[in-house]
């Protein structure tokens, strides 16, 4: 099964949920994804590429690339994890993709600053069909939460 990691903004793949990931997962890929939206998109694109079917695990900005690459290509995904996406993007939310129907799983906290839940919510619920919503007493980064998901059930083959 091919799984990959996908940062947010100002992270990278050997941060701290990356290295997390990759503890548990040897084979995870973890890539950093530098420059702007679209050339982070074109480096996601080429190696979501490479083979299929894809278990996305996506951070803030890298929820949001994951939830654009299924949207694009949802026949290369089997699951999506998102921590916190920044499915609030002006670009984004300004041109919603149609419904995506690739199960996804996504953690999100109560407390988080940057992502709004009461802002993501609603575009949760128009943009996937097939989502679960976890709900955290937990901020953007979601530390505390990261232990106690179960990886090893969402990540599986």
């Amino acid at each position: 099964m091919n799984r990959i990691f996908i940062h947010g903004l100002l992270g990278s793949g050997q941060g701290f949920k990356g290295n997390f990931l990759r503890q548990r997962f040897p084979d995870m890929l973890t890539p950093d994804f530098p420059g702007t939206l679209d050339e982070r998109m074109r480096r996601l694109g080429a190696i979501l590429a490479q083979s299929a079917p894809w278990i996305l695990v996506g951070s803030s900005l890298g929820g949001l690339m994951a939830t654009m690459a299924a949207a694009a290509h949802p026949e290369r995904i089997r699951r999506m994890v998102l921590l916190a996406p920044a499915l609030i993007w002006p670009d984004f939310v300004r041109r919603l993709p149609p419904p995506i129907a690739v199960p996804t799983i996504i953690y999100h906290g109560r407390n988080d600053p940057l992502i709004p839940l009461l802002q993501v919510r609603p575009l949760i619920e128009q943009v996937f069909t097939h989502a679960t919503l976890h709900e955290v007493d937990d901020d953007h980064m979601l530390h505390a939460t990261m232990p106690l998901i179960p990886w090893e059930e969402y990540l599986a083959e």
